[in-house]
């Protein structure tokens, strides 16, 4: 198996929104995001299935000095590998491979979350530089896409975390701002034991509010000229959205299961975006 079909399998077989997005793209960004993407799942598992802190803690070293390896040119993991031709070819710094590090690791160290501004860095390390990265990957001419990139990925993370809100409390974590747990009468082990009230539905309407928020303000970001070359993520958004709005459509049902789209719902929203992109980029061209 070569770098690029272990990247392609890793991919494939988790099933996230980020693999249909992936379906439009010329193929040397396809593998280039495929590759990165890979990284991202390979980082994020090493603290999700492993039940030992420690040696969670030891693996994540093992990607810091695998990272520098790649950018010292002597990878041996098969991402690394994979991702070598694309941090030469892209803008990806080594400080951006390391921050999404960080952010795994704090999940290693950090159960609670204080306020929003706390939240916000755990958002910024896991989803936004990842998003900055894909940027990257996809092409852009103006510099504002970066602040495009940057929102979005906190929209998405915003998504995940009242997404996972009951997987995540069986892991003992809680991503949801202590300080709007208290606003709204809601506490720790109403979440941990998954009780359902008015103000735990109150408090997770709150957090969507904020989503959208997030999604309104990386689309107004977003030069119109870029938005063919960026389709990629807003793929990714309309998927998101459509979860968000099942999630609001089924009254938050987040405390017992994950709220999923089947693959074929999915795939109908990649089609439907990627096609209402380009349309809309020929009529921006007539009109110019």
């Amino acid at each position: 198996m070569t770098p690029d079909q272990y990247c392609d399998d890793r991919a494939a077989r988790s099933g996230s929104s980020f693999y249909y997005s992936f379906l439009f793209l010329p193929p040397e960004q396809r593998r280039a995001i495929t590759a990165l993407y890979a990284f991202c799942r390979e980082v994020d598992d090493v603290v999700d299935e492993c039940s030992d802190n420690a040696l969670a803690q030891t693996k994540l070293e093992w990607w810091r000095g695998e990272i520098a390896a790649l950018f010292a040119g002597s990878p041996q993991h098969p991402v690394t590998l994979a991702l070598q031709p694309v941090t030469a070819r892209h803008n990806l710094p080594q400080e951006y491979f390391q921050e999404i590090i960080d952010g795994m690791a704090m999940d290693l160290q950090q159960v609670r979350y204080a306020s929003f501004k706390e939240l916000q860095l755990y958002c910024y390390r896991v989803a936004s530089v990842v998003g900055m990265m894909a940027a990257e990957i996809f092409g852009y001419e103006d510099r504002r896409t970066l602040k495009y990139a940057h929102d979005l990925g906190i929209a998405f993370q915003l998504t995940n975390i009242l997404r996972d809100v009951g997987e995540d409390a069986a892991r003992g974590r809680i991503y949801l701002p202590a300080d709007e747990m208290e606003r709204f009468e809601v506490s720790n082990d109403d979440i941990l034991q998954h009780r359902g009230s008015d103000g735990v539905y109150a408090l997770f309407r709150f957090q969507a509010d904020r989503a959208r928020d997030y999604y309104r303000q990386a689309f107004a970001r977003l030069p119109e000229n870029d938005r063919l070359s960026q389709r990629s993520g807003l793929i990714m958004a309309a998927i998101y959205l459509s979860t968000l709005d099942k999630i609001e459509r089924e009254n938050f049902p987040v405390q017992q299961r994950r709220v999923r789209l089947s693959p074929w719902h999915k795939l109908w929203i990649a089609w439907r975006t990627a096609r209402g992109e380009t349309k809309r980029r020929h009529r921006h061209l007539k009109r110019k």
